[in-house]
């Protein structure tokens, strides 16, 4: 059995869903799936996110009289170090139990590993070297993780190898852009 939160960041890495949501369901079904408690911002007409803790789910829509569109989502995994275990949203506590206040991208790979689940390291120009990014390709999530430190680069309550957040989906089109900015 895979202890406590882990098990929850295999399944988001696994299937590209977090509890079964996905990056392009609308807020509705968001809601359904991990509850009202949550923050809203709508930045303007065309743009909202809900922030649950850890988890955001973003949207946008061409015009105010359209629907909202599924975008992303992104686990802010960092916010664990800075807020403690209840930083992470109560449905997911509900399920996975705590959540510690830091994930070894070490672990988190072995774990995807013995399950045929392969991250595959990514160019990311806009933040290395402070930190690598590594892809899943079948469910399209990355993986952020901290490569060195750099004063006010990197926060100073995480540690080289720790998940800074899990982001979705992230894809091919974008590997490819990313793999053709660094040559």
């Amino acid at each position: 059995m895979t202890p406590h939160s882990l098990a929850f960041y295999v399944d988001v890495v696994a299937t590209g869903t977090v509890l079964g949501a996905r990056p392009t369901d609308s807020p509705d079904r968001v809601a359904e799936v991990l509850g009202p408690d949550f923050g809203e911002s709508v930045l303007d007409a065309h743009t909202m996110y809900r922030d649950y803790g850890m988890t955001e789910f973003f949207w946008d829509r061409a015009r105010a009289d359209h629907p909202w569109s599924g975008h992303h989502f992104t686990l802010q995994v960092h916010r664990l170090a800075h807020g403690g275990r209840t930083l992470a949203d109560g449905t997911l506590r509900a399920r996975y139990g705590r959540f510690t206040p830091r994930l070894r991208f070490e672990k988190l790979q072995r774990l995807l590993e013995r399950r045929g689940i392969p991250l595959l390291e990514i160019p990311d120009p806009a933040n290395a070297p402070y930190y690598r990014t590594f892809w899943q390709p079948d469910s399209q999530v990355a993986v952020l993780v901290v490569g060195t430190y750099g004063e006010y680069s990197t926060p100073d309550n995480l540690r080289v190898g720790d998940v800074y957040n899990i982001q979705a989906p992230v894809t091919v089109g974008e590997v490819e852009r990313r793999r053709a900015r660094v040559g």
